[in-house]
């Protein structure tokens, strides 16, 4: 792939800053340069005075399948791991991008909302997850099907904090997805609306959040974030995240030295 290719966009609307997932042909899914270039997005809006507020939405069918384990996304991964023996380059990798990226997206210091629609999987969950809002189109679903791989969920585990627990086990057990009603119903999403209506819903509630002082906002989002963290909510995706590789490491020792459980694109797909 060239250097040069942009998965995501950027566009600002008065104080509000949307920030587009833009790779549709691979519905989305995350290498190692959509993340960077994720990343490097949120730190220009977060940078930029005038914004108050971040939107993010995606183009194509689906809002994300989550990791990309295509072989031309495994292609990318590897580039970007050292070749060390057992499984502390890969540990490290996903806690600095997986887990810390998701971890710093969460704290950005001003509001953000995500618009989604269509699919979100696994690794999607960490696109949306980390926003303070979540405003889903009526066809949204929501699922994380990894137990197929071995590992209980993925990287960030906010299924207990998102879902409530046994809701959160029905998911990881099952790897079913929620619709977004469901998701409304537990309190997931914020809002539901037609997918026609869904980035124009996306955007008011955006404009209207960004009339407010970006002191005020900024001490709320604080507010909330420090409770949960209080209640023990990032201590406990750090120690879900060391499970997450003891799957890895177990599926290596039963599958051949494959991490993932020999599973691939099309075997993911299976039941969904």
């Amino acid at each position: 792939m060239s250097e040069s290719e942009q998965f995501i966009q950027y566009e600002t609307d008065g104080r509000v800053a949307v920030i587009t997932l833009d790779r549709p042909d691979a519905r989305n899914a995350q290498h190692p340069p959509f993340l960077h270039q994720l990343d490097d997005t949120y730190r220009r809006a977060e940078a930029d005075d005038e914004i108050r507020v971040i939107l993010l939405k995606a183009n194509g069918p689906h809002f994300s399948a989550g990791h990309d384990i295509s072989p031309g996304g495994a292609a990318a991964f590897r580039d970007e791991i050292k070749d060390v023996p057992g499984i502390i380059s890969q540990y490290g990798w996903e806690e600095t991008n997986y887990l810390g990226l998701s971890r710093r997206w969460r704290d950005i210091p001003k509001p953000t909302i995500a618009a989604v629609h269509g699919k979100c999987i696994a690794g999607g969950l960490m696109l949306c997850w980390p926003c303070d809002l979540i405003v889903a189109s009526e066809d949204a679903q929501f699922s994380d099907p990894v137990a197929r791989m071995g590992i209980g969920g993925v990287e960030y585990h906010g299924h207990t904090w998102e879902l409530g627990a046994r809701k959160a086990k029905e998911m990881l057990f099952t790897g079913q997805f929620i619709d977004a009603q469901e998701a409304w119903r537990l309190g997931m999403v914020n809002h539901v609306v037609p997918r026609e209506e869904l980035e124009k819903s996306a955007m008011e509630l955006a404009q209207k959040i960004a009339e407010m002082d970006p002191w005020a906002l900024r001490m709320s989002k604080q507010a909330v974030n420090r409770t949960l963290d209080n209640m023990g909510q990032w201590t406990a995706m750090q120690a879900v995240f060391d499970m997450h590789h003891l799957g890895h490491a177990h599926s290596r020792l039963v599958h051949d030295g494959n991490a993932i459980a020999g599973q691939d694109v099309k075997s993911m797909k299976k039941g969904l």
